[in-house]
């Protein structure tokens, strides 16, 4: 009579279920590696090191769980409870964006252009905290302002910050710039924010793990531009005299984040591009 432990998969099998995420995502491998990991609480080295070791009957019905997640388009993100950002792990659901990898570029200028040094900076709709988190971690001497207006959001934010023990961090509800009057008296030196770009009528928003995020921090009316505008406008009254602002975009809206910087008189203005060589965060300073 056959065991329990003979209808067990072993790692190699459970592997092998990347196929089945082949039309729903990008990266099935790496998908399920994700998932097992987290099921078995071990390495991805040790996937590959012990590649016959089976599963337990509650590994293998936990695997098997997030797998069917998986498949229906549930984000890993949401299926693991965090995500990976900068050096740091940040814990997600459904209330706020899940952070990219392209917003590792916005963090990457804003630390070229501010040195370590008693600096005030603001990230304009924070979500998990990851941009304000990934700057404040690497610059100890610098004051983040952070703000979002959904309050489920501050407080993940919070929950990242209290876990990560990153003291210098200050968060706060309201639009934008809007809670910026209370959270700090002294001009800014410099402000970040990955606001939403995506035009409401982007067929895209009804594919992939969008679909499973709050559209509010995804789509800006004006063919995504009307946060971006808004923040280009209210900036100026925030920042210092030559005071950085640095915002995300989408990859065809360079030229018009340009034009809308420069329409509000901000010097030094540029777009720079992500890893995939596309138009991603477009800078513009405040004039002395």
């Amino acid at each position: 009579m056959a065991s329990d432990n003979d209808s067990m998969i072993n790692i190699t099998q459970a592997l092998a279920e990347a196929e089945s995420l082949q039309q729903i995502s990008d990266s099935p491998q790496l998908d399920v590696q994700l998932l097992l990991e987290q099921v078995l609480e071990k390495p991805g080295s040790y996937l590959y090191t012990w590649p016959e070791r089976k599963l337990t009957e509650q590994q293998q019905a936990a695997f098997m769980d997030m797998l069917r997640r998986r498949q229906a388009g549930e984000p890993v993100a949401h299926i693991l409870g965090y995500r990976d950002f900068w050096t740091l792990s940040l814990a997600v659901n459904a209330t706020t964006l899940i952070p990219r990898p392209d917003t590792e570029r916005l963090v990457e200028l804003a630390l070229e252009r501010v040195a370590d040094g008693p600096y005030h900076v603001a990230d304009l709709g924070t979500g998990t905290g990851a941009i304000a988190l990934s700057l404040a971690s690497e610059r100890p001497r610098w004051m983040l302002y952070a703000t979002d207006r959904l309050e489920d959001a501050v407080r993940l934010a919070e929950q990242n910050r209290q876990r990560l023990n990153i003291p210098n961090v200050r968060l706060q509800v309201g639009s934008w710039c809007e809670p910026l009057q209370t959270l700090s008296a002294e001009p800014l030196d410099m402000i970040v924010s990955n606001p939403p770009y995506i035009d409401p009528a982007d067929p895209h928003l009804k594919q992939g793990d969008v679909r499973f995020e709050p559209h509010s921090a995804l789509v800006a009316d004006h063919s995504g531009m009307a946060d971006i505008e808004l923040i280009a406008l209210q900036a100026v009254d925030y920042l210092k005299k030559g005071g950085w602002l640095l915002l995300e975009h989408g990859y065809d809206q360079g030229e018009r984040v340009r034009d809308t910087l420069i329409e509000h008189s901000y010097l030094e203005v540029e777009t720079f591009v992500d890893l995939g060589g596309q138009d991603r965060v477009t800078q513009g300073r405040r004039p002395f």
